[in-house]
């Protein structure tokens, strides 16, 4: 087990001997006391449209500079001692707005530029974003102007899409497929009439602003074929599935690209 803080007025705090010779206390209490407030104030009534994603980054950059700080030094090290070749991407998730993004990709070339600086490397590195909202993926051609990269994240798109919890949709979804409300379950194979909609117009508006931009998606879809064949029609660059999934994935894209011939 790693080094405890002992949050103070807590029963530990008071435990560890406060008033005795070399003890400090009140220090502990002054110093700890500015990071116990934001610890409580992250609850959400619904976390699935609350305070998550790139709101939270904008609400509290230090986190997300501190993931970016250890993305980039991880890269130096392995560049400068390792002797490796790397282009990290950075991906702010949960983007509804290009303000939003522009705002946090300041921050990621600020951190960035201070890493870079300390290992004096000059590394390549791209800014993109997650597509998961509606609205994201129509306001695509403005996000672009801020992203290197789009990955559509279908999970999260779906239910946005959809309205549904992909937690709790299983209470009724069997029912909505078995009465044929539902072909099959949306969570499984990428909606093609729906969600598949907003994939396409994201792409064309993405690469109207950005003709070099990356496309690809992240999310269980990644690993079914059918939906693996859709991303390939529309033009998309890439899928991310999990691992067990990524054999599947490989076959069924290079099925794809053989009924192209």
């Amino acid at each position: 087990m790693g080094p405890r803080v002992v949050l103070p007025g807590s029963a530990g705090h008071r435990r560890t001997g406060a008033g005795r010779p070399g003890s400090e206390p009140e220090r502990t209490v002054r110093h700890l006391q500015p990071a116990r407030q934001p610890v409580g104030e992250p609850r959400d009534f619904n976390p699935m449209l609350g305070h998550r994603g790139c709101r939270l980054g904008i609400s509290y950059p230090e986190v997300y500079d501190m993931q970016v700080r250890a993305i980039m030094e991880a890269a130096c090290e392995l560049v400068k001692n390792e002797g490796y070749e790397i282009t990290p991407e950075i991906m702010i998730p949960l983007v509804a707005d290009v303000k939003e993004l522009k705002m946090l990709r300041k921050n990621v070339l600020r951190v960035a530029g201070e890493v870079l600086a300390a290992y004096t490397l000059d590394i390549d590195y791209q800014i993109g974003t997650m597509i998961e909202l509606p609205r994201a993926a129509l306001m695509a051609d403005q996000i672009a102007q801020q992203a290197d990269f789009f990955s559509f994240g279908t999970n999260d798109l779906t239910q946005t899409t959809y309205g549904l919890s992909r937690d709790d949709a299983g209470k009724f979804l069997p029912n909505y497929i078995a009465s044929g409300v539902f072909a099959c379950d949306p969570f499984v194979k990428l909606d093609r009439d729906g969600v598949g909609q907003l994939l396409k117009i994201a792409t064309k508006r993405g690469r109207q602003t950005r003709p070099s931009l990356q496309l690809g998606i992240c999310g269980e879809h990644g690993g079914e074929p059918t939906s693996i064949a859709f991303c390939h029609q529309i033009g998309l660059d890439y899928v991310s599935c999990s691992p067990y999934r990524v054999p599947i994935a490989r076959l069924a894209a290079a099925h794809a690209a053989l009924q192209d011939k």
